[in-house]
């Protein structure tokens, strides 16, 4: 029995590149935005960040801005694959989100009167309790598949993409409902800020005057499913998730292994389950914060794999580092490009640097390329790696 494909119906994004599937494809194609101070929450920190402007009329949801940013995601993925709430109702339909701030309790004010011995207020906490954006889904759409909220940091959405395609391709259900939220908050933004890896300009992925990264926020949702679930529903496939690779350094809580040497077999693992060898990868969408560590590390270990034929870029110059959303948005990026047979230059790259072996992309590039890999890092040395194909 050979590896069943597993079919992307639909997706849906947020992020400071666009509010929806049709903004971002424009946007990805566009100038970026340029990051700038906080407004929706006060701090003394300088540190620009990628926010997204505006929303279209989101209700207050219990579970906070993240769980608003999800359901625009959500909502447009599942109108794209021709899902209505009723057809999904007691459906084995499994669910898997990528999250880091919905899985805090993200409220400055509650920690302060906590340790000062004062009542803290109990909204903080209903907010924390009501955060699990798998189960949300799972109960507003009365789905009777897995649901599993992902929190391994920045891998958080990737993970969640990939763990989602594997029980489909081991029957564990049809349809899946994968991807990954995050909003911009206080919390996250302190502590990137304690370990010293904000930039106070806008970020520069593989530049050799890289600062660090800027912050951003947003959701991405994609629709997984089997072939004989599209089939019986009458629906098309444009991409596949054909393969997934997953792997943890155990060397550093906050640095990758100064080898990538669990990278490396998170991206040999992605290519050998999806049948491919390196040379049918036509770009990478890669992690690329901006910081130091990182843009090394991934760098040399692409070169290493892919040689120097290597094309890549990080889109983390056109919405910040989206934390657990950053896998799912960068997933459909690459469908994006594929779609569109370009992919878009690394924005913020203006001075090669002896230890990135090879440039990223200086200019869009045009491909008639079926397949991309997008890779994801994240503190504790987790790494991802997700082959996705266009298909035919």
């Amino acid at each position: 029995m050979g590896v069943i494909p597993v079919g992307v119906s639909g997706f849906g994004a947020v992020s400071a590149v666009g509010v929806g599937v049709e903004a971002t494809r424009a946007g990805l194609f566009a100038p970026p935005p340029r990051p700038a101070l906080p407004r929706r929450f006060g701090t003394e920190l300088e540190l620009p960040v990628f926010e997204i402007a505006s929303l279209p009329g989101t209700p207050g949801i219990a579970g906070g801005f993240t769980m608003e940013l999800l359901r625009l995601a959500l909502d447009e993925a599942l109108r794209e694959a021709g899902l209505t709430e009723e057809e999904l109702a007691g459906k084995r339909v499994g669910v898997c989100i990528g999250t880091t701030v919905a899985c805090q309790l993200n409220n400055i004010p509650f920690y302060a009167d906590l340790r000062a011995g004062r009542a803290a207020p109990r909204e903080a906490f209903r907010s924390y309790v009501k955060g699990d954006p798998a189960e949300w889904v799972r109960r507003r759409y009365r789905l009777e598949g897995p649901a599993l909220t992902v929190s391994n940091a920045c891998t958080s959405g990737a993970d969640a993409v990939g763990i989602a395609s594997l029980w489909i391709r081991e029957g564990v259900c049809d349809l899946a409902i994968a991807g990954g939220a995050d909003e911009l908050n206080q919390v996250p933004l302190d502590g990137f800020h304690a370990l010293g890896v904000c930039s106070a300009e806008p970020c520069r992925p593989f530049d050799a005057d890289r600062s660090g990264l800027n912050l951003g926020e947003g959701a991405g949702v994609v629709i997984l499913e089997s072939p004989g679930s599209a089939k019986r529903r009458g629906i098309g496939r444009k991409f596949i998730v054909g393969g997934f690779g997953k792997s943890a350094d155990a060397y550093h809580i906050t640095q990758p292994h100064p080898e990538g040497i669990g990278l490396e077999r998170a991206v040999r693992q992605a290519l050998e389950s999806a049948g491919l060898t390196p040379a049918r990868i036509a770009f990478v969408n890669a992690h690329g914060t901006g910081t130091p560590a990182n843009d090394r590390v991934e760098a040399q270990t692409l070169a290493r794999v892919f040689g120097p034929e290597l094309k890549y870029m990080s889109t983390k110059s056109m919405t910040g580092h989206t934390l657990g959303a950053a896998g799912a948005l960068e997933f459909i990026f690459c469908c994006l490009m594929l779609e569109a047979r370009r992919a878009v230059k690394n924005h913020g790259y203006r001075t090669p640097s002896e230890e990135i072996p090879v440039p990223p992309l200086t200019e869009d590039f045009a491909t008639d390329g079926a397949w991309a890999l997008s890779t994801s890092l994240a503190f504790g040395g987790s790494n991802t790696a997700l082959a996705v194909g266009r298909i035919p």
